[in-house]
């Protein structure tokens, strides 16, 4: 199926296309539907997925620089060696898909549900993840350091060896999720001792 990337899709469902290498440039999609699509080594730049779901699709080796996947519906996708760049997936959905290894470059997002998710030793820095859902993944050995997790959902996640210095944890609880050899700083080691019910006195 030939696509002209500069006119914008809406609505329309895309069924094992190969689009191997593609340059997506800015294209647009909204509330748009990729089943079994090869996005393998495709590239965009400022492009937007709004409201689309990714059911089996391959974006591996895939480079994106500050492209919007906002609410998007991951479903048995691999994002294989992809480099998300300054990208928003506010409010997307992650299930069943291969997040691993990744390269990620700052971003927001903010409120994604990534639930029992393999993402370690991802280097994660730096990057906003306020809100999300992280619950059951594994993130040992991930590389955390300032990221935004305030009011984020860390229940049973394995942060074995994680880093979290200097990262926002407001609102967290870090005493639901599973920590051994675990970074923090300062202010997140008396977070996770107020947690447990100590009383810190900075004094």
């Amino acid at each position: 199926m030939d696509i002209d990337w500069a006119v914008p899709q809406h609505g329309r469902q895309f069924r094992d296309e190969d689009w191997y290498a593609e340059d997506l440039g800015s294209a647009r999609f909204t509330e748009c539907t990729f089943t079994g699509v090869d996005l393998s080594e495709a590239t965009s730049s400022g492009a937007v997925f709004d409201q689309c779901t990714f059911h089996h699709c391959r974006l591996n080796a895939g480079v994106h620089r500050t492209t919007a996947f906002v609410a998007c519906d991951f479903r048995r996708t691999s994002l294989f060696d992809a480099t998300l760049e300054g990208c928003k997936l506010t409010g997307s959905v992650f299930a069943d898909c291969r997040l691993r290894p990744m390269r990620v470059v700052g971003g927001q997002w903010r409120g994604v549900t990534i639930r029992g998710a393999n993402l370690t030793k991802l280097d994660l820095s730096g990057l906003d993840l306020r809100e999300a859902d992280l619950s059951l993944s594994d993130l040992s050995g991930t590389v955390l350091r300032d990221a935004r997790l305030e009011g984020a959902t860390l229940r049973e996640t394995v942060l074995t060896g994680a880093d979290l210095r200097g990262a926002g944890l407001d609102g967290v609880d870090l005493s639901a999720a599973r920590l051994k050899d675990t970074r923090l700083d300062l202010t997140g080691a008396m977070l996770l001792a107020e947690l447990h019910g100590a009383v810190v006195d900075p004094a």
